[in-house]
């Protein structure tokens, strides 16, 4: 029996490494719409999106860096509700002409969708709210230039 369990736990650990390598694809497929969708604010791009069904780690670990490399200059904010959790992942490409910090904007995000103020790395627990706190960035963004 203990072979059993065994085999069948290095089962589930496959299974759970090969749903998370979908996951990742799945964010980054997902990204490819909002690229579009990138607005210019005040001479910058900013682009602020919800990518359903995408792991929070993979969207903070791969998805950002490469949307900073599409996106020469930028501000990113990218949600994901999970488990009745939001969770938003920023960066934020060097730019010359402006210091956005991402560490306030993601704050600023997690606020308002229930955050805590005093976390830089920041989530909510109201999955609600995604949507009018990624609206609400162009103009946070607007107003750090």
């Amino acid at each position: 029996m203990p072979a059993r369990a065994n085999a069948l736990l290095d089962q589930m650990r496959l299974l759970e490494k090969a749903l998370n390598a979908l996951k990742r694809r799945l964010a980054w497929a997902q990204a490819d719409e909002p690229v579009a969708r990138a607005l210019q604010v005040a001479g910058i791009k900013m682009l602020a999106a919800t990518l359903q069904g995408a792991d929070a780690k993979a969207l903070r670990e791969e998805t950002l860096g490469k949307l900073k490399d599409r996106l020469k200059g930028a501000a990113i904010v990218l949600a994901t509700v999970d488990g009745g959790k939001v969770q938003p992942a920023v960066g934020v490409a060097p730019n010359h002409m402006v210091n956005i910090e991402a560490g306030k904007l993601v704050n600023f995000v997690g606020q308002q969708v229930g955050g805590k103020p005093d976390m830089a790395m920041d989530g909510g627990t109201d999955p609600s709210k995604p949507s009018a706190a990624l609206d609400s960035v162009r103009g946070w963004v607007a107003e750090q230039i």
